[in-house]
């Protein structure tokens, strides 16, 4: 599993909901947990000349997003809501591919205000869908992410613990059942 973290705002100190989210995957232990930060990937905002469905990419940094997506057994964005949607770099990261996404879980971490970032990750699910991503219902959903930072880093209360748990469960779930379909399409690529 893949924990993409999608703030890339210079001073960002969400990044602290993305280091606990992966902890908490970890300790799940259903899950080998890796982590993406968005701003470490510095992908340009699509320079590829091809569509992303032909998968014929030019670029080094294409081909090496590629390889990471394509790896992974399921994802969890932790985003941020930014004027009651998702961010753009978040947004590039998906559209520079199109078939590594398909057949596998997603899960949600969002957070902000008082929304707790739902408007963001209400939009984020018809990209998603026709990326034929299968987004898990169980989400994580945090208000007021600032009365949860502090020096040591994010503090989740109970509530925003069981979330995760039950997020965890569904994505374990959805990848047991995904699993087949996914070597279904590898092999028929290989035939090819």
């Amino acid at each position: 599993m893949f924990v993409v973290v999608a703030s890339t705002r210079p001073g960002r100190v969400r990044i602290r909901v993305g280091e606990w989210f992966r902890a908490a995957a970890e300790a799940h232990g259903r899950f080998d947990v890796r982590f993406v930060d968005l701003t470490a990937l510095a992908l340009p905002f699509m320079d590829e000349p091809n569509h992303p469905r032909l998968g014929t990419y030019t670029r080094q940094h294409t081909k090496d997003w590629s390889a990471v997506v394509a790896g992974a057994d399921a994802f969890v964005f932790v985003t941020p809501e930014y004027n009651h949607g998702y961010n753009a770099v978040l947004k590039n990261a998906l559209d520079f591919l199109h078939k590594e996404w398909a057949d596998k879980p997603m899960g949600l971490v969002g957070y902000g205000g008082i929304a707790a970032g739902t408007r963001a990750t209400q939009q984020l699910k018809p990209v998603l869908d026709a990326l034929r991503m299968a987004v898990a219902v169980e989400a994580v959903n945090i208000p007021f992410v600032t009365n949860f930072l502090s020096p040591e880093g994010f503090r989740a209360n109970d509530v925003i613990e069981a979330s995760a748990g039950a997020m965890l469960d569904e994505l374990a779930r959805l990848g047991r059942l995904l699993r087949p379909a996914r070597e279904v399409a590898d092999l028929a690529l290989a035939r090819r």
